[in-house]
């Protein structure tokens, strides 16, 4: 990185913490500090939400996901806006009914305290885990790309989320986020439009996506029931629509976003931005991944993305096995070259047709050199991370983007994990603060109630870099929190639609029921039985089931705990 480079990526992240911590300043009660005093308009409450939404994972690891697989995991999203509407019928009117601070209080007014407390519970050790590896993915990757020390990027990027999330509570995290949405999209837009460019003179746009197409690159829909197969129309759709009504409908980090909305309307058409914006934004991020594929296509590219796990096998006794991967490599990427020439050239069904088996055919002795690569990579260091989805876009901005820019970008990716772990911290402090401390401790002022959501939210911030510091890396960093959020988000479904809809389900019933049903999903996920998107109905299904069941046998006898007006 140059000076110019460090100016960029320095000045962005102190200009957000210090905006965020001016404008946010001065909260005088709960409402304000949790709430940010009901003041959010429907378009901040929009890009906060997708801001949530929107890690450095999605920045990271989306890209990577297209270079390797393609286009299909933005079917993942198709139930997002199915989810939106749900949410703005069902969920918010609810809500700012009860005027509540954090989705689980509702459930205490509809079943009891320990219903309530559970759910919080589920929430705070999905959410702590969750904002754990929102710090750590960013660190792990800039730290084996750069060279920096991975404690000190944990430390450093979770410090500067506490200082201004803690100082000005919801109010600025939301107003933090839309200079980091602002500059998020900012730096993708331009990262898209630079690869573009870098394409040999005679490939256009419609030709890049021609060549993405015949290497398999652009099938976005996928229709089939193989249950094998994660990413598929019916997996998104389905199981997506239910993920999504749980992260939106329950997850307090999402929850507290519109709960700071001026009104229902100004919640609702927060929520349906998201809706209308957040599929076509995925879209797009994975399409900055295809190109950067077709860019590879005519550029060498590395045989091994993760340059932590070459230094090791550069430095180890097989060493030469490596080089001659690299050298065969060479060859083909040479082959492969002079066959997208050819065939962007090609004019006839049927000589597009042979040159396209030609692509794939090298394409795949490609790939067989990249998991040879992985082979020698583990016999040089049992203990190297050899999957490198989450390293492609990263070694693209430092290798091949302009000065300035590559600060740029790297704000774009700690801007992102900035205000996703921002609204984390600031949903576990206040559930910990309303949910468990305020609900159990009475009599204390407005006052010291504001200074327990800092501690705690202060608190959780520790935890979260701790998590983050003794994490290992997954297969694909943006799965991991989803699957995270699959193990627990159906059964806290499950529970808030038993409390909306079936009125004869109690509390004992559905107590039970969401402890034997959070065994049942973690067994389930353990032993690999099903994809983790179809957990999110899976769980919904069964603690819903079991809860109708329970009652039947218990009958009557269940009766509901009269509410402390404090909540």
């Amino acid at each position: 990185m140059e000076q110019i480079d460090w100016i960029v990526l320095i000045g962005t992240l102190a200009f957000i913490v210090l905006y965020g911590t001016y404008k946010a300043r001065g909260s005088k009660n709960v409402t304000d500090y949790l709430k940010g005093g009901n003041e959010s308009k429907w378009w901040t409450i929009g890009l906060s939400v997708m801001a949530t939404q929107a890690s450095a994972i999605t920045f990271l690891s989306t890209p990577g996901q297209a270079f390797h697989s393609g286009m299909g995991f933005v079917q993942f999203y198709f139930g997002l806006p199915i989810a939106m509407v749900v949410i703005c019928l069902v969920f918010i009117p609810i809500y700012h009914r009860l005027n509540v601070f954090t989705a689980y209080e509702y459930l205490e007014t509809r079943f009891d305290l320990k219903t309530r407390t559970l759910t919080a519970m589920l929430f705070l050790i999905q959410r702590g885990l969750a904002a754990g590896i929102t710090i750590f993915a960013p660190a792990i990757i800039l730290s084996a790309v750069l060279g920096w020390n991975l404690i000190y990027l944990n430390v450093i990027i979770g410090v500067l989320v506490i200082i201004y999330t803690v100082s000005g509570g919801t109010k600025a995290v939301s107003v933090t986020q839309k200079q980091q949405m602002a500059i998020i999209f900012l730096g993708m837009f331009l990262a898209f439009l630079i690869i573009l460019n870098y394409l040999p003179l005679d490939i256009s746009f419609n030709k890049a996506l021609e060549i993405a197409g015949a290497s398999g690159k652009m099938e976005v829909l996928d229709f089939s029931f193989d249950f094998e197969n994660r990413y598929t129309f019916w997996s998104g759709l389905i199981g997506g629509t239910f993920l999504a009504l749980s992260y939106f409908g329950t997850d307090q980090s999402q929850v507290q976003r519109y709960l700071s909305g001026k009104s229902i309307k100004q919640s609702q058409m927060g929520l349906i931005m998201n809706g209308l914006l957040k599929v076509p934004m995925q879209f797009f991020i994975l399409l900055v991944g295809v190109m950067v594929f077709v860019f590879y296509q005519f550029n060498a590219s590395p045989l091994h993305f993760n340059p932590a796990a070459v230094k090791d096998v550069m430095s180890s006794e097989y060493a030469s096995e490596y080089v001659a991967l690299e050298d065969e490599k060479k060859g083909i990427d040479a082959q492969l070259r002079t066959a997208q020439l050819t065939f962007s050239e090609a004019e006839s069904d049927s000589e597009k047709n042979t040159l396209s088996a030609e692509i794939l055919n090298l394409q795949q002795q490609e790939e067989t050199l990249r998991e040879q690569s992985k082979a020698v990579i583990k016999k040089a260091n049992p203990n190297a991370e050899t999957n490198d989805k989450d390293y492609v876009f990263i070694h693209f901005i430092l290798n091949n983007l302009p000065r300035g820019l590559i600060g740029l970008l790297l704000a774009v990716i700690l801007s992102a994990a900035m205000s996703s772990t921002a609204s984390e911290l600031n949903a576990l402090g206040s559930t910990t603060a309303i949910d468990l401390y305020k609900r159990n401790v009475k009599g204390r002022t407005d006052k010291q109630y504001v200074n327990a959501s800092k501690w705690f939210t202060m608190l959780w911030g520790v935890i979260a870099i701790l998590i983050a510091c003794v994490a290992n890396l997954f297969e694909n960093l943006i799965e991991l929190v989803n699957i995270i959020g699959s193990i627990f988000y159906g059964n806290v479904l499950g529970v808030f639609l038993l409390a909306f809809f079936i009125k004869y389900v109690k509390s004992n019933a559905t107590f039970i029921a969401a402890l034997i049903t959070q065994a049942i999903v973690i067994v389930v996920w353990w032993l690999d039985i099903m994809p983790y998107l179809w957990l999110n109905l899976f769980g919904c299904a069964v603690v819903m089931g079991i809860a109708v069941l329970l009652q039947v046998i218990l009958g009557n006898t269940t009766t509901k705990t009269p509410v402390s007006s404090e909540g």
